[in-house]
């Protein structure tokens, strides 16, 4: 359901590779969200919220790195969008907790924002990076 469209790539191999990663991660959440055969989702949702976490630092630290080595000029902006983000999902992962009724509009949600995200940032931001 979720994967990396040829409007996506923005011509930077390395970058090109990871966000695919991203809408890997967005794939494993909807094929989770869609899971009937798993009650509780707690553990499953748990895992992908660390992984994308650690994913993403290591992301936003080789793009920030490759930005920095073309002296980018939208690097700072860049920097100040990646902190959000990983703001936000350590939010979710503050949230999570095994007391949550509903798992499925918690996915949604992680969802709605990874998706959102990810696709507003490459399409409008990371699309500006100049290839090196």
């Amino acid at each position: 359901m979720y994967e990396m469209k040829p409007e996506y790539y923005i011509g930077i191999d390395m970058i090109d590779e990871e966000h695919k990663q991203l809408f890997k991660y967005a794939d494993e959440a909807y094929e989770l969200l869609h899971d009937e055969f798993t009650p509780d989702k707690y553990d499953r949702i748990d895992a992908i919220l660390k992984n994308l976490h650690d994913y993403t630092v290591k992301h936003f630290t080789d793009e920030e790195q490759y930005m920095e080595s073309i002296n980018y000029k939208k690097l700072f902006t860049q920097k100040i969008q990646h902190q959000e983000f990983i703001h936000k999902l350590e939010e979710f992962m503050e949230n999570h907790n095994d007391e949550i009724e509903d798992q499925d509009e918690q996915i949604m949600g992680i969802l709605k924002y990874l998706t959102d995200w990810l696709v507003n940032h490459i399409l409008y931001v990371d699309g500006q990076i100049p290839k090196g």
